[in-house]
């Protein structure tokens, strides 16, 4: 009996992430032919992407090639696609495709994964796939997600790693966190943050309740750290084979500095970040004292980190916002599902219009 369950639910899972698939494709379609993101102000990240998967980036500003050449898994998860399409997408824009394609996988897998932590640590599947859609209709995930940035892949590797926290499958975290740092170089330090604080959070439950028996809070220490050597050491090995030489992170890190503590009242402005925030904070925030606090502190210190390393950066905004494209990736998910519960609360009296 037990068999037939797991492969229901993993039957369910497959047909919403199916479903999830198709209307991430959607929402992306008007990057296959109704505009060009890589000739758009503030996608220009996309134009290096793009190029990555055709494999012709000798001729790209040297400036874009300096870190956005190592963000590599939506690439090398598109060109299969691209390989696809090219010759057979009549006006479909077969670059555009592949990368449609990658993040569409990523931004469904980050659906499903709202609908299973809505349903396994709520208790409530309506929660979860009402999270899920809110999640999908967000500003960010259309204009952010699915027009040829990799956000799509560091946002699904974030909420894997609240997951696999969740589910105490810590033997997960090395994997995640190798893919993660394949996808975008913010991902370490940002799982860093979430692990570390997690980690120091949960230091009663771990001392107490052992996840079952026994005390795991030094195994569970040592699956963390082990993702994080993983994570760098796979960073230190990608840059090699693309450079030839060796940098440590540290030094690629300071190599990245732009600017300074001004850029923190610059991004405030931009509307992308309260395009992201302006009806899902709001929404959420009623709600968030029912989420679990294993949750809610290691995001919150994230949000933090992701605040300190864009002041470091101190790009311009003009990209969609740091900032939003950061903090969405961190909490949109949590916030999505805080705001569904929030949502089924008020229509939960079945009254009529």
């Amino acid at each position: 009996m037990g068999d037939k369950q797991t492969k229901m639910a993993a039957v369910r899972v497959a047909l919403l992430f199916c479903i999830f698939f198709l209307i991430a494709c959607g929402l992306g379609y008007p990057i296959l032919n109704r505009y060009d993101p890589r000739q758009a102000p503030g996608l220009s990240d996309v134009k290096t992407y793009a190029s990555i998967v055709t494999g012709t980036t000798a001729g790209l500003d040297t400036e874009d090639m300096r870190y956005r050449r190592f963000r590599v898994l939506v690439p090398w998860l598109a060109k299969p696609f691209y390989r696809l399409a090219e010759g057979r997408s009549f006006t479909w824009d077969p670059v555009m495709f592949g990368l449609l394609a990658a993040n569409s996988l990523f931004v469904a897998g980050t659906a499903v994964l709202i609908v299973v932590l809505g349903n396994r640590k709520l208790g409530d599947s309506a929660a979860g796939l009402v999270g899920a859609l809110l999640y999908l209709v967000n500003f960010a995930v259309p204009n952010l997600r699915l027009v040829g940035l990799v956000d799509a892949g560091e946002g699904f590797f974030l909420l894997a790693l609240l997951w696999s926290l969740s589910e105490f499958k810590l033997w997960a975290l090395p994997v995640i966190a190798v893919l993660g740092a394949l996808t975008k170089e913010s991902f370490i330090p940002f799982s860093i943050a979430f692990t570390a604080v997690w980690w120091l959070s949960t230091w009663t439950d771990h001392k107490d309740q052992g996840h079952g028996g026994g005390n795991h809070f030094w195994p569970d220490a040592v699956w963390i750290v082990t993702s994080w050597v993983l994570s760098l050491a796979a960073v230190i090995a990608l840059q090699r084979s693309i450079t030839g030489g060796l940098v440590s992170p540290l030094r690629f890190g300071f190599s990245l500095y732009r600017g300074g503590g001004h850029h923190f009242a610059v991004s405030l402005h931009d509307r992308s970040l309260w395009y992201i925030f302006l009806w899902l904070l709001p929404t959420a925030i009623p709600h968030l004292k029912r989420l679990p606090r294993s949750w809610l502190i290691p995001a919150g210190a994230t949000c933090v980190m992701a605040l300190l390393l864009d002041a470091y950066f101190g790009g311009p905004p003009t990209a969609g916002s740091a900032w939003g494209r950061a903090l969405f990736s961190i909490a949109g998910p949590v916030l999505s599902l805080s705001s569904a519960l929030f949502l089924l609360r008020i229509f939960s009296s079945r009254q009529e219009f």
